[in-house]
């Protein structure tokens, strides 16, 4: 899972396809992971699995960003949950979409009345996860 080479199967730092991300939960196709390098939450630019979305989750067990990916599996959209809010309209905002492959290609958006059903859905599914450990 992730991108960062994985259609060639190795990222370009080396690591083989599938070990530069965690996976913690998965309900329906959803998959909730975490980065394995580092204390810092990076989201997976693409993946192997048509349909997949994507929920980075911080050493913290907190919920960090969901990603969403396009027909040929790259990072089209991504909404921050949290870190640094972004000014849209003069505003902080937070959380907040970023459209592209990368962060901040296309610009940032304020979140839409779907993808806040997503946030929701995504939230509720983590803690109740959590709760029943």
């Amino acid at each position: 899972m992730g991108g960062r080479g994985s259609s060639s199967g190795v990222s370009n730092k080396g690591r083989k396809y599938g070990t530069e991300f965690t996976s913690l939960y998965q309900s329906g196709n959803i998959k909730f992971v975490r980065y394995n390098d580092s204390k810092s939450a990076k989201t997976p630019q693409e993946t192997m699995t048509s349909g997949r979305v994507y929920v980075t989750v911080d050493s913290k067990d907190e919920l960090k960003a969901i990603t969403y990916y396009d027909k040929h599996n790259r990072r089209y959209k991504q909404v921050d949950l949290s870190g640094n809010p972004h000014i849209i309209g003069g505003e902080p905002v937070l959380p907040h979409t970023h459209k592209g492959y990368e962060h901040n290609e296309k610009g940032n958006y304020t979140v839409s009345p779907k993808e806040q059903k997503m946030i929701d859905r995504v939230t509720k599914t983590w803690y109740n996860h959590l709760n029943s450990k």
